[in-house]
């Protein structure tokens, strides 16, 4: 099974590499980058690069390893036995797969997609390594072990949010997804934007690399923001002209609220717009 780039996606040579490593080696990918940087979208094109079944799994503060592995709701059976109801005798009635257990019982090889695992409890990484180094559990309410039948692709992604214990890490193959150049974005605006008009990307591009390089920014745009932009600017069918202006009354981004998320960042790059001339 080998990874390549999809109609949608464009993947570096060293994420192409990095993916295909993964998998030979069954090992989880650990995926870090920006926000913004593709990296739950990458799980949806390796399922489809390789026309495999996705399960997601997305992380929250408050989830629980065991909850990728099942739940049992011994409430409902309580509440079903005070009521008379048959099936409580059957006490598999009660649990609730997680996508740890979907994964290991799929007929074919799936991908399985743990997302923002750095948003749990520090303690949630620790808690799968049983499961992820033997690919099994045990069921203690039913007594029956859940076994893999073919190891999932696991692609488990993290915004540095928090650092992973080195146990888990020791697990995982790592990848950082690298900010894209231009030539790179170039192609990426090419997949999605087809008929976009050159000199817009070129202006934009210039534009959004410098708003990027600006110190003190709380939040550089992304690649999406980057995308939303564009599409708003070809709606809109903004002149590329104004996006080379270099006279201080019009020194503002059109529609910046695609670019900046903060006022912060809004505030600090209206000051630097009246205090510097970009080129053209």
């Amino acid at each position: 099974m080998k990874f390549s780039s999809t109609d949608k996606y464009i993947a570096t040579e060293d994420l192409r590499m990095a993916v295909n490593a993964a998998i030979t080696l069954e090992r989880p990918l650990l995926i870090k980058g920006e926000p913004g940087t593709g990296k739950t979208v990458l799980a949806e094109e390796i399922a489809t690069s390789l026309g495999a079944e996705l399960l997601e799994w997305n992380i929250k503060s408050t989830t629980k390893a065991q909850q990728g592995l099942y739940e049992y709701d011994a409430v409902a059976r309580l509440r079903d036995s005070q009521l008379g109801d048959k099936s409580v005798h059957d006490i598999g009635h009660y649990i609730k797969r997680g996508k740890l257990w979907e994964a290991f019982r799929a007929k074919s090889r799936p991908v399985l997609l743990i997302d923002e695992i750095d948003k749990a409890d520090i303690e949630f990484p620790n808690d799968l390594l049983h499961e992820l180094d033997k690919m099994q559990f045990h069921v203690y309410e039913t007594g029956e072990t859940i076994t893999a039948r073919q190891r999932p692709i696991i692609l488990i992604t993290s915004n540095n949010e928090k650092d992973l214990p080195d146990a888990f890490l020791r697990r995982c193959f790592f990848h950082y997804i690298q900010f894209p150049d231009q030539e790179t974005m170039q192609k990426i605006i090419d997949v999605h934007f087809p008929k976009i008009k050159p000199r817009l990307v070129s202006a934009a591009l210039k534009r959004f690399y410098d708003l990027r390089a600006v110190p003190g920014l709380k939040k550089r745009p992304s690649t999406s923001e980057l995308l939303d932009w564009l599409k708003l600017l070809m709606v809109e069918d903004i002149d590329p002209e104004t996006l080379r202006q270099t006279d201080n009354k019009k020194l503002i981004l059109p529609l910046h609220g695609a670019l900046l998320k903060n006022e912060q960042d809004v505030h600090l790059f209206e000051r630097l717009a009246f205090l510097t001339r970009w080129e053209g």
